[in-house]
């Protein structure tokens, strides 16, 4: 059967694309430009001169590549640890009866109506006394467990049947071999989108590294690109190009990793 679309389902389409597509557009096609053109009225969407200057200045003179790291290692460890810690979590919750352990899960998803700000002086407390301020341990450590990722994994893995745990039980499996081979394999797509989103959510994440660190050598991205601001201007064409160059990560993040976030999430959504 032929479907026929509307106009005015069309023009929606076309007008929600605009909406979207515009902003990150622009943003590119202004890291292109001269500071003069920047600024030049009335303003041209397409650059008149392509200039790439803006970037080779933003990885040559500025430590964009040292912020860089920064971001990419805090990132890349903070999301394996709070999947690791998500995933050992989810299945002694899911899978183990102990006394209290609704009550458990239940203060576990509570915090979840706690707000940043009112937890971030005792852990900035913590980690002062723990000697991890300004470190990107620091930074590594204090997000590691979210109460998201816990209710993820345990909702998840709830649905895996015992039966395949009991038999590997009544073989004699030991209880860390039952997680790495039958539950992990088992919550791959689960996995893939916790890993995905923490992998976002540290990327992009500003107050909590603002806060902590001080040494200017190991910022992250974002702390950098804040301070791209001066105090008598703002130098747009490396902001620009720096904003672009933090963003290409999570888009290539996301485009290795579409097949298995919609996998997860779908699944997430039709299990019962």
């Amino acid at each position: 059967m032929t479907r026929i679309y509307s106009p005015w389902r069309l023009i929606f389409v076309a007008f929600t694309l605009f909406v979207f597509l515009m902003p990150p557009v622009w943003l590119f096609l202004s890291s292109l430009k001269s500071q003069q053109e920047i600024f030049q009225w009335p303003p041209t969407i397409f650059p008149a001169q392509l200039t790439l200057q803006n970037f080779i200045d933003t990885v040559s003179r500025a430590k964009f590549l040292i912020f860089f790291r920064n971001s990419a290692v805090v990132s890349v460890l903070s999301a394996l640890l709070s999947v690791t810690i998500s995933v050992m979590a989810g299945y002694a919750l899911a899978k183990f009866r102990f006394r209290g352990d609704t009550l458990f899960f239940l203060l576990i998803m509570s915090s979840l109506m706690v707000p940043l700000q009112i937890i971030m002086i005792p852990v900035f407390l913590v980690l002062r006394d723990l000697n991890l301020l300004d470190t990107l341990a620091g930074i590594i450590i204090a997000p590691a467990a979210t109460p998201t990722g816990v209710f993820l994994m345990r909702q998840y893995i709830t649905n895996i049947p015992d039966s395949l745990l009991e038999a590997a039980r009544l073989d004699g499996t030991p209880e860390w071999r039952i997680l790495w081979r039958i539950i992990v394999p088992l919550a791959i797509p689960a996995i893939g989108t916790l890993l995905a989103f923490n992998l976002v959510w540290r990327w992009n994440d500003y107050l909590w590294p603002f806060l902590i660190i001080s040494d200017q050598d190991k910022w992250t991205v974002q702390v950098a690109l804040a301070n791209t601001v001066g105090r008598f201007g703002i130098n747009w064409p490396r902001l620009l190009s720096m904003s672009v160059l933090s963003v290409l990560p999570v888009l290539v993040m996301f485009t290795a990793l579409q097949r298995m976030l919609m996998s997860g999430l779908m699944a997430g959504a039709t299990k019962e």
